[in-house]
């Protein structure tokens, strides 16, 4: 599901035109990136929380030319499921093998 996709469905479900749909979830998507900017989690009570795991240094290979490298230690954005929703999605969608 695209970006478009998501603005088409919360467009046909609330009944504000499209242009205006796309701004709400434009200015909701730079709200959340902001705050994880400034080092803070987003909590979305029944859908889940996004935060900021760290990873550690650690070794890493180029294998195209055989040397070994240090990553460095650094940050990136994760995404918890709340406990509801998981549990549905467990529930709902077929596992595929």
């Amino acid at each position: 599901m695209t970006k478009a996709d998501v603005v088409a469905k919360i467009s046909e479900k609330t009944g504000v035109e499209k242009k205006e749909t796309m701004a709400i979830v434009e200015a909701f998507m730079s709200v959340v990136k902001n705050a994880m900017y400034e080092g803070k989690n987003v909590y979305l009570r029944g859908f889940g929380t996004l935060y900021i795991k760290r990873r550690a240094r650690k070794p890493g290979r180029i294998i195209s030319r055989n040397t070994t490298i240090m990553i460095p230690a650094h940050n990136i954005p994760a995404f918890k499921p709340a406990k509801s929703f998981g549990n549905k999605l467990k529930k709902s969608v077929p596992v595929t093998e």
